[in-house]
């Protein structure tokens, strides 16, 4: 009785192996990919470079400021158009982000000539391949003549934004998960010194 039950034991577990083979590598797959894979099936943990382009306005208040701009007629205050490249990478880490930038930017129209600075960003991860995050760094502005001098004038920038990839703007399948996103900010110069709204492409690698 005994070596029968023993027979029938190693017979059950032989039987058994070959289907808990199968499903524990099968569980261990799903469990790794739900915890190392974003919405947008792009790795949770990493680097993302990318590059963008965007335009912009920008509008500083009337008043002289920290960062030595001086002042003007509240009815004819500093401000622009300007067209901006950006260079950076992004840290995903699982639900969050953080990454750092660099910016050029070119005024197209009005009174900046130049600008550039440097950022550091942090948020969260949302949707299929959305961030929405906070924005921190140092910014560098150069006018045109009505600003009687030719020097930069600097002070720390800070602001808010998003991106939305594809599937998140409803054009999933059509480009799938292609790397481009719509990105929009909102930021300031200094201690609410001015108003910055601005609009563009990210494309990530």
């Amino acid at each position: 009785m005994r070596s029968l039950f023993t027979a029938a034991a190693f017979a059950a577990i032989a039987v058994a192996s070959p289907a808990l083979a199968q499903d524990v590598p099968a569980e261990t797959t799903a469990d790794t990919g739900t915890v190392a894979e974003a919405p947008d099936g792009s790795p949770a943990f990493g680097i993302e470079p990318y590059i963008a382009i965007r335009g912009g306005w920008e509008q500083f208040d009337s008043e002289p400021n920290s960062a030595g701009i001086p002042g003007v007629s509240r009815n004819n205050e500093l401000n622009g158009s300007l067209v901006e490249g950006l260079v950076g990478f992004n840290v995903p880490l699982g639900p969050v982000f953080v990454g750092a930038e660099g910016n050029v930017a070119k005024g197209l129209s009005g009174d900046i000539d130049w600008q550039y600075g440097a950022a550091g960003r942090f948020g969260v991860r949302a949707g299929d391949s959305g961030l929405i995050y906070g924005r921190v760094g140092y910014q560098w502005v150069n006018f045109e003549k009505r600003v009687p001098t030719n020097r930069d004038f600097n002070d720390v920038t800070y602001g808010a934004g998003f991106e939305v990839g594809p599937k998140d703007i409803g054009l999933g399948g059509i480009t799938g998960n292609s790397g481009f996103r719509l990105r929009g900010e909102v930021s300031t110069f200094g201690d609410f010194h001015s108003f910055r709204p601005t609009l563009g492409i990210v494309t990530h690698f």
